[in-house]
């Protein structure tokens, strides 16, 4: 009951936390937004970096990581791992002429992985793109122009299985529903002769109802090349796949309120279905992603890993910009941890230290321009009794975009944390 219970207030708190705003990026405007999850928190706070799997911890981009372990291959009495996550990031906003300060927090995943012998299973919610700027464009002198907003973005529900071949070959796959709107409006300040404005102004709402499936392989050995130094190497893939993107767009009259606000005077909707709008494609991009590592189990790991997106596939005419193209996308992650002494009595030397950095090329090219991203990270894994094995806490700083062409460069900090929680369960009693 206790378990269930945990669950229960887990799932709670994470779909109230859901609700919120996950970004405050302006370049969440284009496509489907800003990528939202690029791993948990202990993925995070090692720059990225999602080739090392423990017995306690759940790696979420690479289903091999599911499988279960030769040790109680029956699946008696192995390991049932939950976690849940969310962040907080605050942004300065820069171009060449202003600087604006933002921040948003959000639910970032829920978790529940169950081993089975060699077998395991995980399945669990996250959001994979978010949506959420407000911007506007001035005239000569600082008048308004337009004054765009948007809002949404696309959501992963997933189930997953992996296996465990041999001792340190694992192979998995998971599929995932994407499901999720997006909302992007416009509205057009207008002024007559003189300059001064008027009374009713115009405005454009676009609204998308995305949905689709993908899915998503990998591979994992950890050979032990000697006594104590292990070798992971990892291996995932994401074949290409198709969101249908039900479309819908409104034309309005507005006036404009004393605070700010647009109220709608009257609205018709537009015949998207003369125009072939109504219902369009949106393509997934292929995503290969491996990596290498070294490290001494349960004391220290380094490793290295390297991100394909081949977003030039990426494709939907209710989502092209000018001046906007996409192109391949790249990261590349460099990162760690230390653990002093799994084992002491000490509290200090339980705890797990981790750090990394991250390399990325976004695949969002406006006016000539690459939109680059930079990050460091630190976190800690803090021991925390027996309810939630652990906590673990995150910090990532770093600069995304640039200024040139007027555009914006965006410099974060964003704070993260997760609550795992271990517990046996189908554990047969020694004495009745």
């Amino acid at each position: 009951m206790r378990k269930l219970l945990c669950l229960i207030i887990l799932a709670f708190f994470a779909l109230n936390i859901h609700a919120q705003e996950g970004t405050t990026s302006p370049y969440s405007f284009y496509g489907i937004g800003s990528l939202k999850f690029k791993g948990t928190v202990e993925n995070v706070s090692m720059g990225g970096l999602s080739i090392y799997t423990d017995s306690i911890h759940v790696n979420l981009r690479n289903p091999a990581s599911y499988a279960g372990s030769f040790q109680n291959s029956d699946g008696e009495g192995q390991i049932i791992k939950f976690a849940v996550g969310g962040s907080s990031s605050n942004t300065t906003l820069k171009t060449n002429s202003a600087s604006d300060k933002t921040n948003a927090t959000t639910f970032d995943y829920l978790a529940l992985s169950l081993p089975m012998g060699r077998l395991g299973m995980s399945f669990g919610l996250m959001p994979y793109t978010s949506v959420g700027y407000k911007l506007i464009s001035v005239k000569e002198e600082n008048i308004l122009d337009y004054r765009y907003n948007g809002e949404g973005g696309l959501n992963k529900a997933f189930l997953g299985i992996g296996y465990l071949i041999s001792e340190n070959l694992k192979i998995g796959i998971d599929a995932s529903y994407n499901f999720g709107n997006i909302e992007n409006s416009v509205v057009n300040f207008r002024y007559d002769d003189e300059g001064d404005p008027l009374l009713y102004h115009s405005k454009e709402v676009n609204r998308s109802e995305l949905s689709g499936i993908n899915f998503n392989l990998g591979l994992s050995y950890t050979p032990m090349i000697s006594e104590k130094l292990q070798l992971t190497s990892s291996l995932s893939f994401s074949p290409k796949a198709d969101l249908t993107s039900t479309n819908q767009r409104n034309f309005a009259t507005v006036v404009i309120g004393n605070t700010g606000q647009d109220i709608t005077v009257n609205e018709i909707e537009a015949d998207l279905e003369a125009l072939n709008l109504d219902k369009t494609v949106l393509t997934l991009p292929t995503k290969t992603a491996f990596g290498l590592g070294l490290g001494e189990k349960r004391k220290w790991f380094l490793g290295a890993e390297y991100t394909f997106l081949k977003t030039s596939e990426f494709s939907n005419e209710i989502f092209s910009f000018d001046n906007t193209t996409y192109e391949n996308a790249s990261t590349i992650s460099v990162g760690g941890f230390f653990i002093p002494q799994y084992n002491s009595f000490s509290y200090w030397k339980r705890v797990v230290y981790r750090a990394g950095m991250r390399f990325e090329n976004t695949g969002l090219n406006i006016q000539n321009e690459s939109i680059n991203e930079f990050g460091m990270s630190f976190g800690v894994g803090l021991p925390v009794g027996r309810m939630f094995n652990n906590v673990n806490i995150g910090l990532e700083v770093g600069q995304r975009g640039t200024i040139k062409q007027n555009l914006v460069k965006e410099n974060f900090v964003n704070f993260q944390i997760s609550l795992s929680f271990n517990d046996r369960w189908f554990q047969k009693r020694k004495f009745d």
